[in-house]
């Protein structure tokens, strides 16, 4: 599956990816050293959960090598602002909650809620995307379905 980034979210990610190959790795190597030196391996919970944190450490590099290598970058000069898409902003009004609501649509390894970084790949970005300004989506969620109109679209 493709992953979507902004060039900041590929810059955040190479520099996680760095961090975790140079000082993740040298914590858990020296985590596994100390381990080692409480005796016998086969009953040493210590350098069990050593190698375990090593393992998954090393998946964690894996995907995001794989996601750095198989991914594709949001070029803001290239999005249509005409629709909602990866990469733009939308402001919405909630009628639900009778409020106004601005959103980035970005991939998922980019998600944060938090900060209205939402994916393309969440219920809301599904709904959005393609979307024009004036038309209204419907988002199911646990509460029922959510209309959202929308209002702007930015870069």
């Amino acid at each position: 599956m493709k992953t979507y980034l902004t060039l900041e979210g590929k810059k955040e990610l190479e520099e996680k990816l760095e961090y975790y190959k140079t000082v993740k790795r040298a914590e858990v190597t020296q985590a596994i050293g100390i381990a080692r030196e409480y005796g016998d391996l086969k009953e040493n919970s210590e350098y069990d959960a050593a190698k375990e944190a090593q393992a998954v450490l090393e998946a964690e590099i894996l995907e995001i090598e794989t996601k750095l290598r198989d991914c594709e970058i949001i070029d803001k000069k290239k999005i249509d602002t005409t629709k909602v898409s990866i990469g733009c902003f939308v402001k919405v009004f909630d009628k639900e909650f009778d409020e106004e609501v601005e959103y980035k649509i970005v991939g998922s390894t980019e998600s944060n809620p938090l900060k209205g970084f939402i994916s393309n790949e969440s219920p809301v970005g599904i709904a959005l995307i393609n979307a024009q300004v004036g038309d209204i989506v419907s988002v199911e969620t646990p509460s029922g379905v959510a209309k959202l109109k929308v209002l702007s679209i930015r870069v």
